[in-house]
C-alpha cells in the first residue's frame, strides 16, 4: 500500500517537490520573464533604425530592378536623338560657306574652359560624365521664378557635362516636351539642348495640392511629396537626385531607398520657418503676418503649436539627410540653418564638410540682368518714355498679396484725385502681370477683378495673364515703379528684374527684397520698403514724384549686377561638383 500511495502521489504531482520553496521560485521565474520581455523590447527599439534602413534598401533594390528596362530604353532614345541632332548640325554646316562659332547656348560641344575649371577635384574627365541627373520639379511648366532656376540649372548642367542626361519629373501632363521647351525659350530666353533632356510624367501631383489637404496641410503635402517621390523613382532611378521646388521629404525618402545616390536641394522657401512658428504668438514681432497669424492661443492654438513644432522636428530630420543644400537668399539660408543646421552637425554625416555652418550655401537665383541691360535703356532719352505705371510681376498665388497692392493703389488714387480735383489728370496705372497655374489661380484672378471693381479702380488696373517675355519687356520699358507685396518673399527675382530694367522698387519690408535686393548702393537708396496699405500708398507716391528718378534707376541697375545668370551658373556648378564627387 505504501508503494501504491507513492505511485499515486507521483501520478498526481509530476513536477519536483517544492519543499516549501514554491513561492520564491515562482517569483524568480516571473522576474526573469519580465526582464526578458523588456530586454527584447529594448533590443527591438535599438535595431529599428537598422531594420528601417534594411527595408528601405531592399525596396530601393526592387525599384532599380523594376526600372532598369525604362532606363535603358530612355538612354537608347536619347542617344538616337543626339545622333539625329548632330546629323542635322553637319548638314547645316555643309550648306554654310563659313561657320561662325559665337559660343552661344546652342554650341553644346564647346564647354568653356572657365566652366570646366570649376571642378573641385580637378578631374579632367568630368565633362565626359554621361549619367542621369533627376530634377524633381512637379510644376516645371508654371513659368515662375522657381522654374527659371530649374531651367538655368539644367542649362548649366548641360554645358558643364554635355553628355549628361537630364530628366525632369513633372505633373504637367497637358504639355509635351516641345511645348515646354518652347515656353522656356519664350518666357525666360533660356535655350535647352533637346536631345539630352526627357520628361517623366507623374500621376500623383494632386497629393501635394493644398486643396487635397484642407486640414494638417503641412504634414499632408509633405506626405504627398513622398508619394510623388515613389511615383518618380518608380519611373526611373537617377544617378543624382535634385529637388528644385522644396520637397525635402521627397529627398529624405530617396536617401532611405538609395543611400548611395547623392541628393541635392535648392530651397526657395522653407516649408516651415521660425517666423511661421513665431507668427502663432499674437504678441510676437511677426504675429500680425501669415495665414495663421496670432492663432496660437487657446486649446486649439496650443494644439497647432505642438503640431507645428513636431513637424519642424521632422523637417529638420529629413533636411539633415540631404547631401548638398542650396538656398536662394540669405533670409532663406538663415531659416534653414536655424532648423537643419543643429541636426546636420550632430548627425556626423561624412558627406558634409567639417564646418556644417558653411554647407548650406547661398546661390542667388539667375536673373536676366545682362539681357535686360541690353533690351531696356536707362538714360535721359528713355526717361522721357517712362509712364506713371506701377508694375507687379508675380504669379497669382495668395501669398503674393495682390489684394494689399490693390488696396494701396486705391488709396493712392483717392489721394491724388482729391489733390487734383480731376480724376482724369495723369493718374497712375497698375499693371498686374503673372502666370496662372490652375483653376484656383484663375478664380483668384476673378476675385481680384471683383476687388478692383469694388475699390472703384477697375479702369486703372490691367491684368496680363501668362504674358510672354517680349510683352514683359515692353512693360519694363514703360513702367516707372516695380512692386512686390509678399510678406517674407524668399528672394524676389521679379524685384531684381525691376532693378535691372531701371524701375524704382517698392517692396514689402521683409524677406529677400529687404535683406538682399533693395539695399543701399554707395550709401544711397535704390527703392522703398513698406508693410501696410497706407505705407505702400505713400511709397508709391514718393517713387512717382522723385525729383531725379534717373539717378535712382542707375543705382538700381548697379545693384542688380549681383544677381546675374553667370553668377548663378558659377555657384550652381560649385555645388553640383560636390554631388559629382560623392559619386566617385
Amino acid at each position: 500500500m505504501e508503494g501504491s500511495s507513492t505511485s499515486a502521489s507521483r501520478l498526481s504531482w509530476p513536477g519536483p517537490a517544492c519543499d516549501g520553496d514554491c513561492d520564491s521560485r515562482s517569483s524568480s521565474s516571473s522576474s526573469y520573464g519580465i526582464a526578458a520581455f523588456f530586454t527584447a523590447v529594448v533590443m527591438t527599439v535599438a535595431l529599428l533604425p537598422y531594420i528601417w534602413r534594411l527595408a528601405g534598401s531592399t525596396l530601393g533594390w526592387y525599384l532599380r530592378q523594376r526600372t532598369e528596362g525604362q532606363r535603358q530604353s530612355l538612354l537608347k532614345k536619347m542617344a538616337a536623338d543626339e545622333q539625329h541632332s548632330k546629323e542635322q548640325q553637319r548638314q547645316q554646316a555643309a550648306k554654310q560657306a563659313e561657320k561662325t562659332v559665337d559660343g552661344t547656348d546652342d554650341d553644346w560641344e564647346n564647354v568653356e574652359a572657365e566652366t570646366c575649371a570649376t571642378s573641385g577635384n580637378g578631374d579632367k574627365e568630368a565633362p565626359d560624365w554621361d549619367g542621369i541627373v533627376g530634377f524633381f520639379h512637379p510644376f516645371c511648366n508654371a513659368g515662375g521664378g522657381g522654374e527659371r532656376v530649374l531651367w538655368a540649372a539644367i542649362r548649366a548642367t548641360q554645358q558643364r557635362w554635355p553628355k549628361a542626361k537630364c530628366v525632369v519629373y513633372t505633373g504637367d501632363h497637358d504639355a509635351h516636351k516641345d511645348a515646354i521647351l518652347a515656353r522656356v525659350r519664350d518666357r525666360f530666353n533660356i535655350h535647352i539642348h533637346p536631345p539630352n533632356i526627357a520628361f517623366l510624367y507623374l500621376s500623383t501631383r494632386h497629393w501635394v495640392l493644398a486643396s487635397t489637404w484642407p486640414h494638417f496641410t503641412l504634414a499632408g503635402q509633405s506626405f504627398g511629396s513622398i508619394i510623388m517621390a515613389w511615383d518618380a523613382l518608380s519611373l526611373l532611378v537617377p544617378d543624382i537626385f535634385i529637388d528644385t521646388m522644396g520637397y525635402a521629404f521627397a529627398l529624405g525618402f530617396s536617401k532611405l531607398l538609395f543611400p548611395s545616390i547623392p541628393t541635392g536641394a535648392y530651397v526657395h522657401y522653407p516649408t516651415i520657418s521660425t517666423d511661421m512658428l513665431a507668427s502663432l504668438d499674437p504678441s510676437s514681432e511677426v504675429g500680425g503676418h501669415g495665414v495663421n497669424a496670432g492663432q496660437g492661443v487657446g486649446i486649439r492654438g496650443r494644439a497647432k503649436r505642438i503640431y507645428w513644432q513636431a513637424f519642424a522636428w521632422l523637417y529638420a530630420s529629413v533636411g539633415s539627410s540631404i547631401d548638398v543644400v542650396m538656398t536662394n537668399s540669405t533670409w532663406t539660408q538663415a531659416h534653414v540653418k536655424a532648423l537643419w543646421g543643429p541636426v546636420r552637425r550632430n548627425k556626423r554625416n561624412t558627406a558634409l564638410p567639417q564646418n556644417a555652418d558653411t554647407d548650406i550655401a547661398v546661390v542667388y537665383p539667375p536673373v536676366a540682368v545682362s539681357e535686360l541691360e541690353h533690351e531696356v535703356d536707362v538714360s535721359a532719352a528713355s526717361e522721357a518714355a517712362r509712364e506713371q505705371v506701377l508694375l507687379y510681376i508675380a504669379q497669382f498665388r495668395p501669398e503674393k498679396n495682390h489684394h494689399l497692392i490693390l488696396q494701396a493703389f486705391a488709396t493712392l488714387l483717392k489721394s491724388r484725385r482729391a489733390e487734383t480735383q480731376n480724376a482724369e489728370t495723369d493718374m497712375p496705372k497698375l499693371i498686374l502681370v503673372g502666370s496662372v497655374r490652375d483653376d484656383s489661380d484663375s478664380k483668384r484672378v476673378y476675385q481680384l477683378r471683383l476687388l478692383a471693381n469694388e475699390l472703384n479702380i477697375r479702369d486703372d488696373v490691367e491684368f496680363h495673364l501668362d504674358a510672354p517675355w517680349p510683352a514683359i519687356l515692353q512693360w519694363l520699358r514703360r513702367a516707372s515703379v516695380g512692386v512686390n507685396g509678399m510678406w517674407n518673399e524668399h528672394f524676389g527675382i521679379g524685384v531684381v528684374e525691376y532693378q535691372a530694367a531701371g524701375l524704382i522698387a517698392v517692396v514689402h519690408d521683409s524677406g529677400g527684397p529687404k535683406v538682399d535686393i533693395v539695399t543701399e548702393i554707395d550709401g544711397q537708396p535704390t527703392g522703398f520698403h513698406a508693410t501696410t496699405a497706407d505705407n505702400f500708398a505713400k511709397a508709391f507716391d514718393q517713387a512717382l514724384s522723385l525729383p531725379d528718378p534717373l539717378a535712382w534707376r542707375k543705382r538700381a541697375r548697379r545693384s542688380a549686377k549681383r544677381f546675374t545668370e553667370e553668377q548663378f551658373q558659377r555657384k550652381w556648378l560649385e555645388q553640383t561638383d560636390r554631388l559629382m564627387a560623392l559619386l566617385r
